[in-house]
């Protein structure tokens, strides 16, 4: 059985998720000033949640441009999210598939400590 049991569960979680990182006072700034739109289209369960400079987090589609458009399951995101999977090996395995130019991606790596932090309580207070 899939980590979230529906699409609403999914935006719920990854939407506190994506929502705190972007209200971080560090973080936030340098995603804005990186100017990527990032989309994240995610399947079982479906849905797609965009990281925008301009408006921020959306869950649900969008009629936005991606800098990078990531494929991946909402398992592996789960799993990415508890550091039990690092980029690089979900993209050489292809439980991510990732187009555009994965060199600025990377470049924001750094400033995910805040997420892998927060991430495991978020996902216990929605008892996953």
């Amino acid at each position: 059985m899939a980590v979230f049991a529906n699409t609403e569960k999914m935006y719920e979680v990854l939407g506190t998720l994506f929502n705190t990182l972007m209200n971080h006072p560090s973080v936030g700034p340098k995603f804005i000033e990186s100017n990527i739109t990032i989309k994240f289209t995610i399947n079982d369960p479906g849905g797609t949640i965009w990281l925008t400079p301009e408006k921020g987090v959306i869950c649900g589609d969008a009629d936005l441009k991606p800098t990078i458009d990531m494929t991946l399951s909402g398992d592996t995101c789960h799993q990415f999210w508890l550091q039990e999977v690092s980029m690089p090996i979900a993209l050489a395995k292809g439980l991510i598939k990732a187009k555009g130019p994965l060199p600025k991606v990377l470049k924001l790596l750094p400033l995910l400590k805040p997420a892998y932090e927060a991430y495991p309580e978020i996902s216990r207070k929605y008892g996953l």
